[in-house]
């Protein structure tokens, strides 16, 4: 099994929920916590690349920091750089968990897209 590196927030439930399932398909984790340590603008840049989902996909829009910013209203007029500092900025804009081992990207967490990613991904390799 490869290494994930999984960016998360601790007290987010649905982190922990990812985290739980991750770790009992026995994968390798490293957590970086994602309010203290958000992803550079250049990590981010690899990570939307590898997604393959739009950038607005990758917003935590019914956080507080979304709100308190007022990016609704704002997202349009904000150029993909624009975007990829305020992500890297306030790491509680990004939604969360982001899961990569480098190649492959997962943001948010649902089961069963957890499970077509990252079930027996050593069998891939």
């Amino acid at each position: 099994m490869s290494k994930l590196k999984v960016y998360q927030y601790p007290k987010c439930s649905t982190c922990r929920s990812a985290v739980k399932w991750l770790q009992a398909q026995g994968h390798e984790l490293e957590l970086q916590h994602i309010a203290e340590q958000p992803p550079t603008v250049e990590e981010l840049r690899e990570l939307l690349a590898n997604s393959g989902l739009e950038l607005k996909k990758f917003f935590n829009t019914s956080g507080e920091v979304y709100k308190a910013l007022g990016l609704k209203d704002k997202m349009a007029q904000l150029s993909e750089q624009e975007k990829l500092e305020l992500l890297a900025n306030h790491g509680m804009l990004n939604k969360r968990p982001i899961v990569t081992d480098g190649n492959k990207v997962t943001v948010g967490f649902k089961e069963e897209q957890y499970a077509e990613a990252w079930t027996n991904t050593s069998s891939k390799a």
